[in-house]
């Protein structure tokens, strides 16, 4: 198994979903101005896994890699569905994995939150004593 798309695509996942829409105002305004239909897809696509799955495919189609190899090469019975049947699977198992990995940076970073929250209540009161 390789992890280079899914690495990619929870980048790029991290980047569309939870920081371009907080750096500044002209990300926003661009979905804004998008057409009602593809707003609603831009909010639902949220989900790691839904978006994993497209980002995923989109990667595999640009980069030729493949989250798992053995889907390299279809079986012969299966023709020419063969190959789509695989980039299917192979989207879904990157969908899988940028879902995971999302899951865990969300997890990892809770602590994290917490203790700078923490520490930035101590540094108000500490603040409010001395003055």
């Amino acid at each position: 198994m390789d992890f280079e798309l899914a690495l990619m695509g929870i980048a790029l996942h991290m980047l569309i979903w939870d920081k371009l829409p907080n750096w500044g105002t002209w990300f926003n305004s661009l979905i804004a101005a998008l057409p009602p239909s593809l707003q609603t897809l831009y909010r639902q696509w949220n989900c790691s896994y839904c978006a994993g799955f497209w980002i995923g495919l989109t990667l595999h189609g640009m980069t030729g890699l493949w989250t798992l190899p053995a889907l390299a090469t279809p079986p012969a019975y299966m023709g020419a569905l063969g190959m789509p049947v695989n980039w299917f699977l192979d989207a879904l198992a990157t969908g899988t994995l940028i879902y995971a990995g999302n899951m865990v940076l969300k997890a990892l970073g809770l602590p994290v939150l917490q203790a700078r929250l923490t520490r930035e209540a101590e540094a108000r009161k500490a603040t409010l004593r001395a003055a």
